[in-house]
């Protein structure tokens, strides 16, 4: 009986050095929007600031279409893009936490949660160790935070719809919290595991002396 074919793995994405690329551009453009936005937001012209976060939605969609489609994906990519997602969120709950829509327990809780990932960042720098990939379980939750609170400010924009709009971006907003700390917590396991032994650098020159000395002996 002939062995079964085993089944080739999907090559891994290349990730380039370019800058000037168009789903770069578009998520630049995404920053660039976050001011605007938040403005909008503040001066309670809400259909405006819809238009804005549609544009934005539109443009983040496009721009992971785009590198994936015709391989784009560089590091600097990698960068704006889940940075553009979350001054979006800073700049929505922070503005509706100053109109009263959203309680201050909910910037809170959403802006206290990077901080705690920017400590665990230099937690891991002092032991030689980059970034943590993204998890999923992080994704799904700046997905959920990332819609909850322009639906939010749909509410605002047309009252008429806020008794469905409401819970809707109530629902999304408190699950999407509750997942960006869970993914934190595990974001903290991780942290805690590579951390748990001396620092990297040290291992790896500890390594490097033995090799030697057993060249030496």
């Amino acid at each position: 009986m002939s062995e079964p074919l085993s089944t080739p793995r999907p090559a891994e994405p290349v990730v380039s050095d370019r800058v000037l690329t168009v789903p770069n551009a578009l998520s630049a453009l995404r920053i660039l929007l976050v001011p605007v936005f938040l403005v909008l937001v503040l001066l309670e012209l809400d259909l405006a600031a819809l238009v804005v976060i549609i544009v934005s939605s539109l443009s983040d969609f496009l721009d992971g279409i785009i590198a994936r489609r015709f391989s784009q994906i560089t590091k600097l990519g990698q960068l704006l893009d889940p940075a553009a997602d979350r001054l979006f969120i800073f700049a929505a709950v922070i503005a509706l936490a100053v109109r009263e829509v959203v309680p201050w327990w909910v910037v809170a809780v959403i802006v206290g949660r990077d901080v705690f990932l920017a400590v665990l960042g230099l937690v891991l720098a002092q032991h030689g160790y980059g970034p943590l990939p993204v998890h999923h379980l992080g994704k799904l939750a700046t997905f959920a935070l990332f819609y909850a609170l322009p639906i939010l400010v749909l509410g605002q924009a047309f009252p008429a719809v806020q008794a469905v709009s409401d819970p809707i971006g109530w629902a999304f907003t408190l699950w999407g919290a509750f997942l960006y700390w869970w993914a934190g917590i595990l974001y903290l396991r991780q942290t805690l595991e590579l951390t748990a032994g001396p620092p990297r650098a040290s291992r790896a020159s500890d390594t490097l002396g033995d090799r030697r000395r057993s060249t030496d002996g």
